[in-house]
């Protein structure tokens, strides 16, 4: 009888660089978006010096999130081995030692915590936070239920923050609710996604302690917190110009998306947030009418 043998996947050894690089995961750099909503919120985006300033606190923040993933990675680089899809990293893989990765994360943590020193003692301080959060989750409260959930979040919340105080721009509360309930929603939705793929096998141990009902009560919450945050900050604009009033228009488009990703989330998509805007004929077209509104609103008061 021939017995049938597990495809292994093939390790491509690449060079150190391009270790190096793999292992920042330049996909993810995306995040830093967020260290520009504060300032875009406010209408200041045409200001040279706001944008450089949100760009500097970016490129900070960039290298810390850098940081965690190598500690990540080499944490996790036992597990990662067994793993069809993660024995490919870097160093799951052999192509970077632990301590050629330990040096190049320590190394980018100095550089962020170095790059956001010059933008105040509020953003240092709020940079600080984001890696000791990130460090803590990754040292083990990621297989936390709920507390994982809480720190990804407030990663968002604090880059949110961080881009209003690196370019001195005061950020309202309706601003941080709808940060902290809008990341709630979007790692919720994410962690549900998985649950949905995982089925009886754990792609993330912390999806054990978790039920598909939980998630969604989470989801829901997360949904309402986030919309009736948005609106009160949009629907305050009624009664000013027309160009203001724009802004409580866009809470429809934004509704909108919010409930087109729970509907995705709910068929078992929804694990790559980020992407599913571009698979998603309705969710791209609710976030450009909210993108539209909303920079008119803003940019031609």
């Amino acid at each position: 009888m021939t017995s049938v043998q597990t495809p292994v996947p093939v390790v491509q050894q690449d060079g150190t660089a391009r270790s190096l690089l793999r292992l920042s995961r330049p996909q993810q750099w995306h995040k830093a978006v967020m260290l520009f909503a504060a300032p875009a919120a406010a209408g200041a985006l045409e200001s040279p010096g706001v944008v450089l300033r949100a760009a500097i606190a970016g490129v900070g923040f960039i290298l810390l999130a850098v940081a965690i993933y190598a500690f990540n990675d080499i944490r996790d680089a036992p597990d990662d081995r067994r793993h069809p899809r993660k024995c490919l990293r870097p160093i799951a893989s052999g192509a970077l030692s632990p301590l050629v990765a330990a040096v190049f994360g320590v190394t980018a943590a100095l550089l962020g915590l170095a790059v956001v020193s010059g933008l105040g003692w509020q953003t240092f301080a709020l940079a600080a936070a984001y890696l000791v959060a990130q460090v803590l989750y990754v040292a083990g409260l990621k297989h936390v239920a709920v507390i994982d959930l809480i720190i990804v979040a407030l990663g968002f919340v604090l880059r949110a923050a961080a881009g209003g105080t690196a370019t001195g721009l005061p950020v309202s509360h309706w601003f941080l609710l709808v940060s902290l309930f809008g990341a709630m929603f979007l790692v919720t939705g994410k962690r549900k996604a998985e649950y949905h793929a995982a089925g009886n096998a754990v792609s993330r141990p912390v999806l054990a302690a978790y039920s598909s009902s939980w998630l969604d009560q989470v989801m829901t919450v997360a949904l309402l917190g986030t919309a009736l945050s948005y609106g009160m900050w949009a629907f305050q604009y009624l009664g000013h110009d027309v160009y203001r009033e724009l802004l409580a228009v866009s809470f429809l488009p934004f509704f909108t998306g919010l409930l087109r990703y729970a509907l995705l989330v709910s068929t078992g998509r929804g694990e790559e947030p980020e992407h599913e805007i571009f698979r998603d004929r309705v969710l791209l077209l609710a976030g450009l009418s909210w993108a539209a509104l909303l920079g008119v609103g803003l940019y031609c008061a």
